[in-house]
């Protein structure tokens, strides 16, 4: 069997001196050497190199196959690294990885945290607020920065997020000659003249009680941006619960409004793509993904239900909050894979009826739910309630 073409170098800031025999070895034998300028000049390639191309991309890589190939990557390049994206374009004869110790492993065995019960992420190419369903009282972080500059700039979107008691541990250029560890609160940073490669690592023991995302379904309303055009924290609650999230699972959320079920949906683990026919409320949505940090989960789509929803990838659940018709149910049902979950909600007496009799022709649950909250009646309080809401689930 032949070797393969392509070695996946991880490499850190201590250069050739910190590689093993077998990455010494396929350095020295590759005839192309692709890698970041850092990266380059620490493995010492000289005329070999070849930058990544800006927009990041393998296509270069792949376009010699056949050839003696070596890529550096930062200690484990399969750590927020090339080696996923390379390895998901070739068959497995056709590349080998030599990792070093990666971020991750470096900084943990600096701050003597277990791995296992750190949260990981990659904000060198990702907004800040990825953190935010993360952020709560323990929380223990470790993430990947841009440059230099952005731990100042982390500390005040903190310091925003009200999370300023957080405690930041600055970790520059690991494993190499300079390396340098600094610790401040974000809401006393003034750590200055860092130096990249840098990481991260956010300790939330000294958050107050209380603080951040509820980790179930039914958030409350006043954490999404909306216009009134929102599903009820309490009905949320029990509509999540009726489509069942699972981790990598795709919604088609018709009908968004708010985006609120989607955000649920893909904090619970969950993709999404979101249908919504008015251009005011997609901005909205978007909204409420960039400020949980979901972006990346949830695709938009403007248009109606059921022309829009064509030529999309087969979900694992439909949920129909607005333009409930029997043309739609007409087009779903058919298309729904088996174990696909479909629940939809009805507020007028029009599609209350369309759901009893779709419950007729294909079973599942219909729930009528009801609740209503304290408020002021004259002098005293009584209940106010709030529009029954009547539920539609099945699974095909």
């Amino acid at each position: 069997m032949a070797d393969p073409w392509l070695t996946i170098i991880g490499i850190t800031e201590n250069g050739l001196p910190g590689l093993g025999d077998a990455s010494r070895h396929a350095l020295a034998a590759a005839e192309v050497v692709f890698g970041g300028p850092r990266h380059l000049q620490l493995a010492g390639v000289g005329a070999r190199g070849r930058f990544w191309p800006v927009p990041f991309d393998i296509a270069p890589v792949l376009a010699l196959r056949g050839q003696r190939v070596a890529v550096l990557a930062s200690g484990d390049p399969f750590w927020f690294g090339a080696g996923g994206s390379l390895a998901a374009a070739l068959q497995p004869a056709e590349w080998r990885a030599l990792p070093a110790p990666g971020v991750l492993s470096l900084a943990a065995a600096r701050l003597g945290w277990r791995i296992e019960s750190c949260v990981t992420l990659g904000l060198h190419a990702a907004p800040f607020a990825r953190l935010r369903p993360h952020l709560a009282r323990g929380c223990r972080i470790i993430a990947t920065l841009r440059d230099g500059n952005a731990p100042a700039t982390l500390a005040a979107w903190l310091r925003a997020q009200s999370a300023g008691a957080i405690r930041m541990t600055v970790l520059e250029r690991l494993a190499g000659p300079a390396e340098r560890v600094r610790q401040a609160t974000a809401a006393g940073f003034a750590l200055t003249d860092v130096g990249a490669p840098v990481a991260v690592a956010l300790d939330g023991s000294d958050l107050p009680r209380g603080f951040g995302l509820s980790a179930v379904a039914g958030r409350p309303d006043d954490q999404f941006a909306h216009q009134g055009q929102i599903t009820k924290s309490p009905i949320r609650a029990l509509t999540l619960a009726a489509l069942v999230p699972r981790a990598g699972a795709l919604l088609w959320d018709i009908g968004g409004g708010s985006g609120s079920i989607s955000v649920e949906w893909a904090l619970a683990g969950g993709r999404a793509i979101c249908l919504e026919p008015r251009a005011d409320r997609l901005a909205l949505i978007r909204a409420n993904l960039d400020d949980f940090g979901l972006a990346d989960r949830v695709m938009l789509r403007q248009g109606a239900a059921p022309q829009a929803l064509a030529d999309l990838p087969e979900p694992d659940a439909v949920f129909v909050g607005g333009g409930a018709s029997a043309a739609l149910f007409d087009m779903l049902w058919p298309v729904l894979p088996p174990g696909a979950r479909l629940v939809a909600n009805a507020v007028t007496l029009e599609t209350e009826a369309l759901l009893a009799d779709r419950h007729a022709r294909h079973g599942g649950d219909l729930t009528r739910i009801e609740f209503a909250r304290a408020a002021p009646l004259g002098g005293m309080r009584g209940w106010q309630p709030a529009r029954p809401v009547v539920q539609w689930a099945v699974s095909r």
